[in-house]
């Protein structure tokens, strides 16, 4: 069993994993996964991300073929796990072990020090899989997938409490989440919440300029309008607003 980087050449088993993962998984439409696989999968969305220097694509191959495949990248000091799919015939043997400490290694070797991962609140497998390699849960997001709310659970490496208080426009007290971030252009995103329970969130904060940003379209794309930082969504279609 080896694990190595990702190319052109795998797209049909990486969106066959993919496909095959989140069926068994994900309580999601077929139309659901359609889209997604279509959106992050498509042959010209994983040359994209190939060529991507701060994207890594890492995938697990044996003698029978493709087993398993992760995507990751680094937000600031953070390793940010964006998927982490394992062929549902072959979990329980190791794999997603095996990828998860390799993904690992090479988002430390990039300067992750801490690591994130997200996984929808509905897939068992996918929670305990991370709190069994050592992440805790810090939080909840809400993403909408095919018109449908869903809850996305948030683990992290750090403490439930690591919040950065802030001074919001009005004067009101917010909380920016520096273990809940998302890849910008220029700097990360980092999510802010109205309280340290994170039950309410309030928007975004750009980690380029330090502007609060409060809006986001239905494609989950936004931009500070201070500095044009601007993030592209690699998951679900919209998240937090």
């Amino acid at each position: 069993m080896d694990v190595r980087s990702a190319t052109t050449a795998d797209a049909d088993a990486i969106r066959d994993i993919a496909r095959q993962s989140m069926e068994a998984s994900y309580s999601l439409s077929p139309s659901a996964i359609d889209t997604a696989i279509r959106n992050w999968y498509g042959d010209e969305e994983l040359a994209e991300k190939f060529d991507d220097e701060e994207l890594f694509f890492l995938l697990v191959e044996s003698d029978d073929g493709v087993l398993a495949f992760s995507e990751s990248t680094v937000v600031g000091d953070q390793g940010d796990i964006l998927w982490l799919h394992v062929d549902p015939m072959y979990r329980g043997e190791g794999v997603g072990t095996e990828l998860f400490g390799r993904t690992r290694e090479v988002l430390a070797e990039h300067g992750g020090g801490s690591l994130r991962g997200r996984v929808l609140a509905d897939n068992e497998q996918g929670n305990t899989f991370y709190e069994e390699h050592g992440l805790v849960k810090t939080g909840e997001g809400r993403v909408e997938i095919d018109d449908t709310p869903y809850v996305e659970n948030i683990y992290t490496e750090q403490t439930a409490d690591d919040l950065d208080p802030l001074t919001g426009p009005d004067g009101e007290r917010l909380f920016v989440d520096r273990a809940d971030s998302d890849r910008g252009s220029k700097g990360p995103f980092y999510v802010v919440w109205m309280d340290r329970g994170r039950e309410e969130a309030y928007g975004y904060f750009c980690g380029n300029c330090e502007s609060l940003v409060t809006s986001m379209d239905s494609m989950g794309q936004m931009e500070c309008n201070e500095c044009g930082n601007h993030r592209k969504p690699t998951r679900w279609d919209a998240a937090y607003m």
